[in-house]
C-alpha cells in the first residue's frame, strides 16, 4: 500500500535512469510521427525552465561595453564590441550600441534580431545572501525571505493552471532528483533518462529502498489501485514509455544537440512536447557557472558554458518546429558576480545577473531592466551590480502570460506584483 500511495500521491515521483547518454525514448518519436493523438493528451502550452547553477556572470554574458568603469574593474576580463577587442578576444556581438552579447552566445543572435529573445539585466533576488544553497532555495521556492516554504514556485504554477492531473507528464524535470522548484502538492516527475529507468519513491527516507522495484513488479502489484486513483490514461502513458523502442528518434530540421547533459535533457524535453502527453512545465539544469578561478574571456570556462547553453537551447528550438508557438524557454541563475575581477582571473559571488527568455510570445530584441553606470557609488556595497528587477517580476509575468494563470498572491506569497514588460499580452 505504501508503494501505491507514494507512486501517485507522494510529493514527487522520480524515474531514475540507469543510463544517461543517448537516453531518448522512441515512444516520443513514434507518437510525434503518428497523426493519431490521444484525446486525453492534447497539445498544451509548455514552459521550459533552465537553472544555471553556480551564478552566471551577467556582466560577461551581456556586457555594458561602453562603460569605462567596467573596463577599469576588469583589466584582464573586459571584452568590447570593437574588432580590435582588448586582450586579443573575439568581439562582443553589439546588440544595441550599449550591450554586447558574449561571442559564445552567438547562436542566440538571430533570435534576438527576430524579436524572439529577450534579456533582462539587473535581475536577481531581494535577499542579499551570497550562499549558493540559500539563494537557489529562495529562488526555487519563490519566497526569498522565508526558508520554511514547503512548495516550489513551479509546482504552485502547475496547481494554478486549473487542469486535471490526468497525465503523469504534466510537470517533468530532466534531472536525477526532483528540484526544489517542483516540490509541492501537485505530483511531478524527475527523470534522468527516458531510456532505462527504475521507479523510486521520493518521500520517507526509511521507505525508499522497500518502495523501489521494477516497473513490471509495481505494475503487477498495484495496477488496479493505480487505475482507480489516476485513470486508465495516466498509467497507459507510463506503460507506453516503458514498452517503446527508444533508439530511433531523429531531431527535426537537422537540429544538432551538443552531446552534453543539457543537450541530452533538452532533446528529451522536445520529444515529450512533440508527443503531446500533456507536458506543461519542464525543468533542466546547467552547472559550472561558479567562476572564481580562470574564468576566461572569449574562450575558457565561461565561454565553454555559454556555448553549451546557447547551442543546446538553439537545437531545442529548431527541433520544436511547428511547436514553437506553444513553448517559452526561460533561464535563471541564483545571483551574479562581482564587478571587479579577483586575483585569480575570476569573479566572486555578487548580486544581480541577467536571464534569457525565448519564445514567439516574448517581447524580444530588447535588453530589459535598468543598469546604471558602474561607478563605485552606484554599486551595492561598493562592489556589486544592484538588483533592479526582482526575479519574481519576471517569473510571474512569463508564467501568467504563457500558462494563463493569474493568481500572483499564491504563485509568489508576500510579494507585491510588478510588471517587467517581457511578454506580449495573451
Amino acid at each position: 500500500m505504501l508503494s501505491r500511495r507514494g507512486f501517485i500521491k507522494g510529493s514527487g515521483l522520480a524515474l531514475l535512469g540507469v543510463g544517461l547518454v543517448g537516453g531518448i525514448p522512441a515512444f516520443a518519436a513514434e507518437a510525434a510521427l503518428s497523426e493519431k493523438k490521444s484525446a486525453h493528451y492534447k497539445k498544451t502550452k509548455t514552459l521550459v525552465c533552465i537553472f544555471q547553477r553556480g551564478a552566471m556572470d551577467g556582466l560577461m554574458a551581456v556586457t555594458p561595453f561602453t562603460d569605462t568603469n567596467l573596463q577599469l574593474a576588469r583589466p584582464n576580463l573586459f571584452m568590447s564590441a570593437a574588432a580590435n577587442s582588448p586582450n586579443g578576444n573575439a568581439p562582443l556581438i553589439d546588440l544595441d550600441g550599449r550591450f554586447g552579447l558574449h561571442p559564445m552566445f552567438k547562436s542566440f543572435e538571430p533570435f534576438y534580431r527576430e524579436g524572439r529573445l529577450a534579456i533582462v539585466h539587473g535581475m536577481g533576488s531581494p535577499n542579499n545572501t551570497r550562499s549558493h544553497f540559500d539563494a537557489q532555495d529562495y529562488m526555487e521556492s519563490g519566497t526569498p525571505f522565508n526558508k520554511g516554504t514547503s512548495s516550489g514556485w513551479l509546482n504552485r504554477a502547475i496547481g494554478l493552471t486549473g487542469h486535471d492531473h490526468s497525465t503523469p507528464f504534466q510537470a517533468v524535470s530532466l534531472t536525477s532528483a526532483l528540484p526544489r522548484s517542483l516540490y509541492g502538492e501537485t505530483p511531478c516527475l524527475a527523470i534522468s533518462s527516458l531510456q532505462d529507468f527504475t521507479l523510486q519513491l521520493r518521500g520517507n527516507p526509511m521507505s525508499i529502498n522497500s518502495a523501489s522495484t521494477s516497473f513490471e513488479d509495481l505494475y503487477d502489484q498495484t495496477a488496479p489501485g493505480l487505475l482507480q486513483q489516476t485513470g486508465k490514461e495516466s498509467f497507459e502513458a507510463l506503460k507506453l514509455l516503458k514498452k517503446s523502442d527508444i533508439k530511433n528518434y531523429q531531431p527535426a530540421n537537422q537540429a544538432a544537440y551538443p552531446q552534453t547533459p543539457l543537450g541530452n535533457a533538452l532533446k528529451q524535453i522536445a520529444q515529450l512536447i512533440k508527443t503531446d502527453v500533456g507536458l506543461e512545465v519542464a525543468f533542466a539544469e546547467h552547472g559550472g557557472w561558479d567562476t572564481h578561478f580562470n574564468q576566461g574571456t572569449a574562450t575558457g570556462i565561461f565561454g565553454n558554458n555559454a556555448s553549451d547553453l546557447s547551442n543546446s537551447i538553439t537545437a531545442f528550438w529548431i527541433d520544436l518546429g511547428t511547436y514553437q508557438d506553444d513553448v517559452t524557454i526561460m533561464t535563471m541563475t541564483e545571483f551574479g558576480r562581482t564587478v571587479h575581477q579577483n586575483g585569480t582571473g575570476g569573479t566572486d559571488h555578487g548580486r544581480a545577473s541577467c536571464n534569457f527568455i525565448l519564445g514567439n510570445q516574448v517581447k524580444g530584441g530588447n535588453v530589459h531592466g535598468n543598469i546604471r553606470e558602474l561607478s563605485v557609488e552606484n554599486l551595492e556595497d561598493g562592489r556589486d551590480l544592484p538588483v533592479t528587477t526582482d526575479f519574481r517580476t519576471i517569473f510571474s509575468e512569463v508564467a501568467d502570460q504563457h500558462l494563463h494563470i493569474h493568481n500572483d498572491q499564491v504563485l509568489f506569497p508576500d510579494w507585491t506584483p510588478a510588471y517587467a514588460g517581457v511578454m506580449k499580452s495573451a
